[in-house]
């Protein structure tokens, strides 16, 4: 059976729970190495990855580049407009051609339906590198971050500022698989998606959507934002009024617990989401969250391959 990778749910807690082990061992392994080197096993030599992005990308595009090298394989990287998936060829006859190709493909799209349809019609792994619904690789590496800082995931609580948006999404479907708690502080209509909410919860996850930004962050451990404002989305200006009540400075991480670490996943829009008193501070481990997505799709990229 292919593996996919478009929720954290396809996996499951305890393959979610292995890869982040195996994350751990390879980013360790790799110390007194240069960037470009490979892994001293190269698990997937001979193997190529297919990137295809619909949408503009930094973190995305290098990590998993860097990733499939390190591994010991190559990748093809695509913008869509320059594909044929771009001048109306269909994602099922996309799909059908690249798994002909390559071993495995990486989608970064404006639209979940689009990552579903190519899964359904690819004979090779097809991973989520971004849709308009979730982001599981991002938390793959949000999880990693705080791990390595020492925090239990199980029992763990979570404040989120602002947008019900797709980090958040996978937020919440993380913490139904390690049952620890999530503080929404966001604006009236401005929630996350029901689904992942009520699977949270049914998975015994105590999930809070809260209008008081001091209470979402209280007794934290983890403190999480996003952008406001993505591109292409109306009402700007109308949105970033309603959310500025909820931007993480210095007076509101002050809530958390002393030891509470700040993620961002970026690009940040300083002194919007967050000051940049808090994105350079001492409790922020953007930089390592950053870095923590190459590991992280590494461990994805071998359990898609069968290799954990």
């Amino acid at each position: 059976m292919t593996r996919h990778f478009l929720d954290l749910s396809d996996a499951g807690g305890e393959a979610v729970a292995t890869m982040l082990k195996a994350a751990l061992a390879r980013k360790g392994a790799r110390a007194g190495l240069t960037k470009g080197a490979p892994d001293a096993d190269a698990p997937l030599a001979g193997h190529t990855l297919a990137c295809i992005f619909e949408k503009n990308s930094t973190r995305t595009r290098v990590s998993f580049d860097m990733a499939i090298r390190q591994l010991g394989g190559s990748s093809i990287v695509m913008d869509a407009g320059s594909m044929q998936l771009g001048r109306g060829e269909t994602i099922a006859d996309t799909a059908r051609v690249l798994s002909r190709y390559v071993d495995a493909i990486m989608i970064r799209t404006d639209d979940h339906a689009k990552l579903e349809e190519l899964a359904a019609h690819a004979s090779v792994p097809v991973i989520n590198g971004l849709s308009d619904r979730s982001h599981p690789c991002q938390i793959m590496a949000d999880l990693l971050t705080v791990i390595e800082r020492g925090l239990t995931l199980a029992g763990s609580e979570w404040a989120w500022l602002g947008d019900g948006n797709n980090v958040l999404n996978s937020i919440i479907e993380a913490a139904g698989l390690f049952k620890f708690r999530v503080n929404i502080g966001c604006p009236e209509g401005y929630e996350p998606e029901q689904r992942y909410v009520v699977a949270a919860r049914d998975a015994g996850a105590t999930i809070s959507i809260m209008r008081d930004p001091e209470l979402a962050v209280a007794g934290a451990d983890v403190v999480v934002t996003d952008t406001w404002v993505s591109m292409g989305q109306h009402h700007a200006q109308e949105k970033l009024t309603a959310m500025m009540p909820f931007q993480v400075n210095a007076r509101l991480m002050a809530y958390a617990k002393p030891s509470a670490q700040f993620l961002h996943c970026l690009p940040a829009h300083r002194d919007e989401e967050a000051t940049a008193d808090v994105l350079d501070g001492p409790q922020s481990r953007i930089w390592d969250e950053a870095e923590n997505r190459l590991h992280a799709q590494k461990a994805v990229l071998l359990w898609c391959l069968g290799r954990l």
